[in-house]
């Protein structure tokens, strides 16, 4: 399966008052092919959200992404392209769905005027059609009464049908990809479930590539094809989410999944993670997990560990791994 979108060596850089600099996004490489869900997680603050915004080349200023980086989409580097171009990209051919459908929708303006808004931008459709092509995403997204429903205000409708609504607008351009930073933020555990089960549908009957952020490993089951385990601006961890799940490689991985609650009853206690995600001029030596690390070595805090290969496609970041490392 040929990549649709590839990410390699992305870096972030923001100035710090003292006149240093920060890297909340340091070397993450990832890639994604059409009509497979990868899932993006870690705690907040791993850098998982600034990542996805720079995909689209939206890093807030004066956070600037490293010219050596690349964001290739279908062979085209993203970070090349200027103007017409690059607004072609941003809601045509990658989407995002942001976690705050409240925050995010306009509260003045009705949702199917939001909607059509964004049709008219990234098609050739006006007016009537335009209009009609609105209700018509509505519908797909599963917005009860989408043409009465299209006059709605945001403040009208429930947390979910707003997240629907926040969904249809990603949809409006006809995305290659999908970008779900967080969308089940704020909405009760049905709700979350049908909104998960409406980005599958999508993706697979649009054939898109679905790049899916949760801080929440068990939110992402049966849901992703893969998981890129995301900490302190590096992926520690990438594999498929059936060996992920069956064998996790790195301490991190595990203290996460030590920490999520089991409708079985197989864990009599909840193990939460020792203290949080540092700030990102604050990165620990070496390991940046080495200090809350349950499992660690010697030389966790004085060596970088290597990127170990462990199949095609997977690797974890760890010196657990390397032979005669103990």
């Amino acid at each position: 399966m040929s990549d649709l979108l590839e990410v390699q060596d992305l870096r972030i850089r923001f100035p710090t008052p003292g006149g240093g600099v920060s890297t909340p996004v340091d070397g993450v490489s990832l890639r994604l092919a059409r009509g497979e869900t990868l899932a993006l997680v870690g705690e907040s603050g791993s850098g998982k959200s600034l990542t996805a915004l720079a995909l689209l080349r939206l890093v807030p200023p004066p956070g600037v992404i490293d010219p050596a980086s690349r964001i290739v989409l279908e062979g085209v580097n993203l970070l090349e392209l200027h103007g017409e171009a690059l607004r072609a990209v941003r809601g045509g051919r990658i989407g995002l769905v942001f976690q705050d459908a409240m925050t995010s929708l306009n509260p003045v303006i009705s949702i199917g005027e939001q909607v059509r808004e964004t049709v008219a931008a990234h098609r050739t459709l006006r007016g009537k059609e335009a209009r009609e092509r609105a209700i018509a995403l509505l519908d797909e997204v599963g917005m009860p009464a989408a043409s009465t429903r299209y006059r709605a205000y945001p403040h009208e409708l429930s947390g979910g049908l707003r997240q629907r609504a926040l969904i249809a607008i990603a949809l409006a351009g006809e995305p290659d990809v999908l970008i779900a930073d967080e969308p089940t933020t704020a909405l009760d555990v049905t709700v979350q479930a049908q909104i998960l089960e409406l980005l599958d549908q999508l993706r697979i009957s649009r054939g898109m590539a679905v790049l899916l952020i949760s801080h929440d490993l068990g939110l992402v089951a049966g849901r992703a094809d893969r998981v890129a385990v995301m900490y302190a601006g590096q992926i520690v961890e990438e594999a498929s989410t059936s060996r992920l799940f069956r064998s996790p490689s790195h301490p991190y991985t595990r203290a996460l999944f030590g920490s999520i609650p089991r409708l079985d009853g197989a864990v009599d206690r909840l193990v939460p993670i020792a203290g949080a995600v540092p700030l990102p001029d604050a990165w620990p030596a070496a390991c940046r997990f080495h200090p809350r690390c349950p499992e660690v070595l010697a030389r966790c805090s004085v060596e970088t560990p290597p990127v170990v290969p462990l199949a095609p496609g997977e690797m974890s970041r760890c010196w657990l791994l390397v032979k005669g490392a103990r």
